[in-house]
């Protein structure tokens, strides 16, 4: 009985020394490959991915991560970089169609806040799209999760979290630069990319970057944006009026725009101080938001000072 134990005991020591030698050396090695060959297989999964973009800073995101091979299609507010604007559009933003989406059939809808309506993505997601959205917070927080999810829907998690920590020395540069500035001017946004001009109030997007750019917004009296009359616009004394390109576009330009009379009413109007930038730029809440505020911040104090 004994040496039948010994023997039962030498045939286990040489199993488990046989299965030790399967994970190294040899064996370790065909173990370490299909790792590998299982990475590999994901990694060209989801490059073979097809994404559709909306909202003009998501998409900037995933071009900024070198993924824009993966867009089959962005909506009509994604203008940059420039080969943005070639891609296939599914219409506006606010305003998709779950037919024009599925039709492109993509395996991920990545968008911002103010993508909808809300029923046409879930009708997406019952579909078998899987749909990401980030809030609209208007602030940095904001940015930096459109560029995690477009990290995670591209599958370039790494490049994303290297980017962000890129972009948050930038941020935090930025915001040092409006903290030593003695002035905070009394600025006005006015948003007028439908034809009739609005003020911004409290809770938007507006109002965050003026805040950013370190100006005090004189409209505190309500939230969104609102028709303001003549007697309002001389009350709350902007000494600087900020706004869109394309805004100043609709209406008809620089010279057409200080003829408005309620304009004439504000400190603004004696110096003609305007600050017009791109609006995906300035109120993308994208990458490119400490250039934004920085630009912002500077024409300010310049059109106040001059």
């Amino acid at each position: 009985m004994k040496k039948l134990n010994l023997k039962r005991r030498a045939a286990l020591q040489q199993l488990v020394a046989a299965t030790a030698l399967a994970w190294t050396g040899a064996g370790w090695g065909q173990a370490t490959a299909s790792k590998k060959e299982a990475a590999a297989a994901g990694a060209a999964a989801v490059a073979a991915r097809r994404i559709i973009s909306l909202g003009g800073a998501v998409t900037e995101a995933v071009y900024a991560l070198g993924a824009e091979n993966m867009l089959v299609a962005t909506d009509t507010t994604s203008l940059y970089p420039a080969a943005a604007e070639r891609t296939p559009k599914v219409g506006y933003l606010r305003q998709i169609s779950a037919e024009g989406v599925l039709s492109l059939k993509p395996d991920a809808v990545i968008c911002s806040g103010e993508a909808g309506p809300a029923m046409v993505l879930e009708q997406l997601r019952a579909a078998g799209v899987q749909v990401d959205k980030v809030a609209a917070t208007h602030d940095w927080a904001e940015v930096l999760a459109k560029l995690r999810m477009a990290g995670r829907a591209t599958g370039r998690q790494a490049q994303a979290e290297a980017l962000v920590q890129q972009l948050q020395q930038q941020w935090q540069q930025v915001q040092a630069e409006v903290a030593r500035a003695a002035l905070k001017p009394r600025a006005l946004f006015i948003l007028a990319h439908t034809g009739t001009p609005m003020v911004a109030g409290t809770g938007t997007a507006a109002h965050a970057l003026l805040q950013m750019a370190g100006a005090q917004n004189v409209v505190q009296q309500f939230e969104g944006y609102r028709q303001l009359t003549a007697e309002a616009m001389a009350a709350v004394a902007p000494q600087v009026l900020v706004t869109t390109t394309q805004g100043l576009e609709t209406m008809g330009g620089v010279q057409a725009f200080w003829k408005r009379p309620e304009l004439a009413l504000t400190p603004a109007h004696g110096k003609r101080a305007l600050v017009a930038m791109e609006a995906n730029h300035l109120m993308g809440f994208g990458p490119r938001l400490p250039s934004a505020v920085r630009q912002l911040h500077a024409q300010m104090l310049q059109q106040v000072q001059g």
